[in-house]
Order: C-alpha cells, then sequence, then structure tokens
C-alpha cells in the first residue's frame, strides 16, 4: 500500500460560521467550489460539507448535538492538533497568506522559517472561526519511499 490520505472529516464548534469561512478558504488552497457538497447525516446527528479535490477531501461536519457547546481544544484526546497544507514554494506561503488574511482569519504567526521544525521550514498559522489550527507550508525535503 502507498501510504496516501484520501479524507479528513473535522467537526467544527459553530457549522454556519465554518462554512462560511471554509468557502472562502478552500479555493485559495486550491479547491474548486463546483466540486463541493452538502448533505445531512441523521444517523450520525451531523451536518457535512465536502471540498473534493483530486489529492484529498476535506469535510467540515457540525457537531453533535449533544457536546455541541464543548470548547475546541487542540492538545484534548483524540482532537485534530492542526491541519498542514503544502505549498509549492515560500513564495506560495506568502501569497496564501496575504489571501488568508483577507477572509478574516485569526493569524497565529505570519510566514516565517521555524527551524524547530526543520532549517529550510517555512509556513503560516491559522485558525478557523472556531480555533482550529490550520497551516500553510512549504520546505525542500527528501523523504523516503
Amino acid at each position: 500500500m502507498v501510504p496516501r490520505i484520501d479524507h479528513i472529516q473535522i467537526t467544527v464548534k459553530s457549522f454556519p460560521e465554518a462554512v462560511a469561512f471554509y468557502d472562502k478558504l478552500m479555493p485559495i488552497l486550491g479547491f474548486d467550489l463546483s466540486h463541493r457538497s452538502e448533505g445531512r447525516v441523521d444517523a450520525h446527528d451531523f451536518d457535512v460539507v465536502e471540498y473534493f479535490h483530486a489529492n484529498i477531501v476535506v469535510g467540515i461536519n457540525s457537531p453533535r448535538t449533544s457536546v455541541a457547546e464543548d470548547q475546541v481544544h487542540r492538545r484534548r484526546p483524540g482532537s485534530l492538533h492542526h491541519l498542514a497544507f503544502r505549498a509549492a514554494s515560500p513564495a506560495e506561503v506568502d501569497l496564501v497568506y496575504e489571501q488568508i488574511v483577507t477572509i478574516g482569519a485569526e493569524i497565529v504567526h505570519p510566514p516565517q522559517y521555524f527551524p524547530q521544525h526543520g532549517e529550510a521550514y517555512y509556513a503560516t498559522f491559522f485558525k478557523d472561526p472556531g480555533g482550529i489550527k490550520l497551516e500553510v507550508m512549504h520546505e525542500d525535503r527528501e523523504v523516503p519511499g
């Protein structure tokens, strides 16, 4: 098997607010909104919007009613710590940063090198409206496999 992530589903705090944000963010990250779907899964008590790309599908899920008031915390067991999207170059990280600022993303770190992740690791970190941490990064690296 070739290790490859097919899709990821992220449960958000406020579904309407998150969908409005991700509808602006995903085209910046290379997703075409004409390949977006939405639906309801009554058996599991959630609404979903999915953004399809040949490389990955990203789904945004509403919270289960019984835990809808819980706070988002990326260090809670079972939580998504952050989601990183790989850019083609540091210049592309800079371009994405300029665009995410215009859609109201909460900037955690503007683009810069993070030597603690690798001497050529260049990234920007930001959060969605519910506090989920996202990243756009670039690093020239050779990985076996």
